[in-house]
């Protein structure tokens, strides 16, 4: 499997690529291309461009979760096709794969938070594949579903808040998932923003995949200010676990990368970076 981070916070020195607070990747897996999250904004596609990537022969579109770091490039998604269309220039109908409540209305401080496009309107673009249940895209590569929340000190505090039939309720991202890569090493952990928790995420693909060995995890941990019971209980996991290589990014604090590090090479993500696995 290849990895190639189409958009992050940050990118590899001395290559021209834009970045934004947010999270896109391009996998490669056998035959199968899939495009995990779609950042803010348009610049996963500049970048793919930049890269010699084409984005007309994707598979499956996987959304992480519901937030506008990870959606919000959706509408430009459709208006590439859309374009590729009008000029009669061929290219694939990805299917997006996410949870049922990912395009749910979000918000926090009144403010929108979530996906501009509801699920109906992503449904006339895209085709649709709801999952709250693992689902095997590749025989290798899964996307988890609703991640089991285990651990008593993550997923504590909700963030901001979603819309039901009835009323404006809590949010804990329930809709947020990872993908899971089996290498002949074990697993490859790839994360949007872990809001489910970082060690929940990690117990759960071991149980997904029936392996208990880590080879990568690559994604955001949600680590930029942490509660000290979620600081504390992550740590003490982390140190438990000695996982050997982390790529944590996005919402991971320069703080936590250190942290961290005590315990495993903790390496550098940037926009055109990409990562092998066997």
């Amino acid at each position: 499997m290849e990895l190639k981070v189409l958009v992050d916070n940050n990118t590899i020195i001395d290559r021209y690529f834009l970045a934004e607070p947010a999270v896109s990747y391009l996998i490669s897996e056998g035959d199968t291309k899939v495009l995990f999250d779609v950042g803010y904004s348009d610049i996963f596609i500049k970048n793919a461009q930049k890269m010699n990537e084409s984005l007309k022969d994707i598979d499956y579109v996987v959304i992480s979760h519901g937030h506008n770091d990870h959606t919000g490039g959706l509408i430009s998604l459709a208006t590439f096709y859309a374009e590729a269309k009008a000029e009669n220039i061929p290219y694939s109908h990805p299917t997006l794969i996410a949870h049922p409540e990912a395009f749910l209305h979000k918000e926090e401080s009144g403010q929108c938070i979530g996906s501009m496009l509801d699920q109906k309107n992503v449904s006339k673009y895209f085709k649709t594949q709801w999952s709250s249940k693992p689902l095997w895209i590749t025989p290798k590569l899964v996307f988890l579903g609703e991640i089991e929340r285990t651990n008593a000190f993550e997923n504590l505090e909700p963030m901001g808040q979603y819309e039901t039939a009835d009323a404006m309720k809590d949010d804990y991202v329930k809709d947020d998932s990872a993908l899971v890569y089996q290498s002949a090493q074990g697993l490859v952990i790839i994360t949007g923003c872990s809001h489910s928790g970082i060690c929940n995420i990690i117990e759960y693909a071991k149980k997904v995949c029936k392996d208990e060995r880590i080879v990568d995890i690559i994604g955001g941990f949600h680590l930029l200010h942490p509660s000290a019971i979620q600081a504390e209980g992550t740590l003490k996991y982390f140190h438990e676990q000695q996982i050997k290589t982390m790529h944590p990014c996005h919402c991971t604090s320069l703080e936590y990368k250190i942290k961290l590090s005590k315990t495993s090479e903790v390496l550098d993500v940037g926009v055109g970076l990409s990562l092998m696995y066997e």
